[in-house]
């Protein structure tokens, strides 16, 4: 009986392998639309229960769709842009980017002139003040300001 089970459990993954190939190897914008779609459709059916066995495939899709969108120019541009530089100047110019900020909406940090010497790196940096305020300000992880191999030192 068990064999003939486990049977049936690898004829029903090989079909669900076959149907599902295109969503799992995302290789052009149909198809890396159509999986958005189905990724919103099960995240529907799927509502507040963390139990449901489909959010597998959700988290399987998903990863699929993020190896996609890594692959795309405007986010490959995107995160050379946002990699580029101190941690610290790169996340203000994120946020300012985003928030369509200028330097004198920063009063976490002081007037605009001194926003602007730190992002110019004139010889000063964000303190640890302005970090946090930032961070709660923007609702954001303090460890965003700081470059991942610096973090520990």
């Amino acid at each position: 009986m068990a064999q003939a089970e486990l049977k049936k459990t690898i004829h029903t993954f090989e079909a669900f392998s076959k149907s599902a190939a295109h969503y799992l190897h995302i290789t052009d914008d149909q198809h890396y639309e159509e999986s958005l779609a189905l990724i919103e459709s099960l995240l529907e059916e799927v509502g507040d229960d963390e139990h449901n066995p489909k959010n597998i495939l959700i988290n399987i899709i998903s990863n699929a769709v993020s190896d996609y969108e890594r692959r795309m120019p405007d986010v490959q541009e995107f995160e050379a842009a946002a990699y580029k530089g101190p941690a610290d100047i790169a996340m203000l110019r994120l946020l300012m980017d985003q928030h369509n900020l200028t330097g004198a909406d920063f009063p976490e940090i002081g007037d605009k002139s001194l926003v602007s010497r730190i992002l110019n790196g004139k010889g000063r940096n964000l303190t640890k003040t302005h970090i946090t305020k930032l961070s709660e300000r923007f609702g954001i992880d303090p460890a965003l300001f700081f470059d991942r191999h610096n973090a520990f030192n």
